[in-house]
Parts: structure tokens; sequence; C-alpha cells
């Protein structure tokens, strides 16, 4: 089943990574709302502030590495919050991380829908935008 995407969340500290991601979302008219944080940190702070509740994402791609608070920490604050949280959100790990130990930790993690290596392609944006039934990675 697939819904409508209004907000995105593209936590991940590469400012080209960002600045791509956000032209082409725009460009391919996915969602209306990108918001940006740099680190998992500042991610959870805004998830966890009551006046954020109405502003909540649909989706979010998560990057592994970055400093203050990297994937797998947002990860296991998300988990402890989600449960509080008035929306049903979608989190896709998008990393440069081939290990094999990141990729079968994702997925025996509930939280995580989807383990995607970077660079996505415009299939996999399409699929994670329209939540499609498909997988998004190979």
């Amino acid at each position: 089943m697939s819904r409508d995407v209004q907000t995105a969340w593209i936590i991940d500290d590469d400012e080209i990574y960002k600045y791509g991601f956000r032209k082409y979302v725009t460009i391919k008219k996915f969602c209306p709302n990108i918001l940006e944080f740099a680190n998992g940190e500042e991610a959870i702070s805004y998830l966890k502030s009551p006046i954020n509740q109405a502003n909540l994402p649909d989706i979010i791609f998560l990057d592994i590495d970055m400093p203050v608070m990297d994937g797998w920490g947002f990860v296991d604050a998300f988990s402890d919050l989600k449960s509080r949280l008035d929306k049903q959100i979608t989190l896709l790990m998008v990393t440069s991380s081939l290990n094999y130990a990141d990729i079968v930790r994702a997925r025996r993690c509930p939280e995580i829908t989807e383990y995607i290596v970077k660079p996505i392609d415009a299939e996999q944006f399409t699929a994670a935008f329209n939540f499609g039934q498909n997988k998004l990675s190979a």
C-alpha cells in the first residue's frame, strides 16, 4: 500500500550528498517538505520536542557514519521513542557501508525498513517515496 509522503528527513553529515538528495527530491516532486539533520542527536531532539509533533516525517533516510550520534545510536533512541509518536515513520538506512555486519544488523532491526547502499538510484528513490511493495535494494 502506498501513501503520500509530505515530509522526508535526511540524517547525514555529508553536505554534498544532502544537496543532491534535496535537488533530486525537489525536481521529481516526491514530497514538498525536506528536513535535514547533520547527526542523529539533532533528529532525536527534534522528535522529542512536543512542539514538533505536528511536523513528524513520513520517511527518514539515515546514514550510519556521522559525528555526535551515528545511525545506530539514532536507531536505538528512535526505537525507545517511536511508541510515543503519533505517526508511523518509515526508516531507511542509506549508507556507503558495505560492512556485512552492518547489513545483517539492519536486517535484524525491526525499525529499519531497508538497507540501501549509496548512491541510491532512481528506482530505489521512487520505490522509497511510493512505499512500494517491492524490495528497495537488491
